[in-house]
């Protein structure tokens, strides 16, 4: 296992999708509020480490026309977006140094100034976590690979739509892109 250092200078931690409208899912294998209780632990930490925090969320026009909507055997079924879909959980409500994207598809560097944000504040490794493991998490991780960052992807702060899911991703796609790690040995680093 790699050791793992953090410079707060060039660290940002990004959060995938820790909204109302996503977190009120049931997840696996940790459950929702168990994400949300990490997360926020790296949030508080990351405030008081000067390290910069991005807080990533998904939204849609009220007309869903912004949606991806290529042909795909399972397709959005074009259901109402409850009104409080996008809003960031409480837990994790932002800081006034924090940057918001909003993104408008699985990954958070497409169609979103993400990758200039980063840039802009020096960053070369990213602290990630979220729901959903396998989607969001996983679809940003991809892109920020390919756009050469270092990456710890927070294990327990980041869950599914089901354990398997989940466990794919973390045993087959994470360990080629970055390293992975517990709320508690980033913390400790942190420390």
């Amino acid at each position: 296992m790699a050791d793992l250092t953090l410079n707060p200078d060039s660290t940002a931690l990004v959060l995938i999708d820790l909204q109302k409208g996503i977190v009120s899912r049931d997840v696996a294998p940790h459950s929702s509020s168990e994400v949300v209780d990490n997360a926020a632990k790296l949030v508080h930490k990351c405030h008081d480490k000067g390290v910069a925090v991005i807080l990533v969320r998904v939204s849609f026009a009220k007309d869903g026309r912004d949606r991806l909507s290529p042909k795909a055997e399972v397709e959005w079924s074009g259901q109402q977006i409850p009104k409080d879909f996008d809003q960031l959980v409480p837990e994790i409500s932002p800081d006034k140094a924090d940057h918001i994207i909003t993104k408008r598809q699985w990954g958070a560097f497409y169609g979103t100034d993400l990758d200039l944000q980063l840039r802009r504040r020096g960053i070369d490794t990213l602290l990630m976590g979220g729901i959903s493991t396998n989607i969001g998490v996983e679809s940003t991780a991809r892109n920020a690979y390919e756009r050469g960052y270092n990456q710890v992807l927070v294990e327990d702060a980041m869950s599914s739509m089901s354990a398997d899911a989940h466990e794919f991703a973390i045993s087959n796609i994470f360990p080629r892109i970055g390293l992975i790690r517990s709320t508690s040995e980033v913390l400790k680093v942190l420390n």
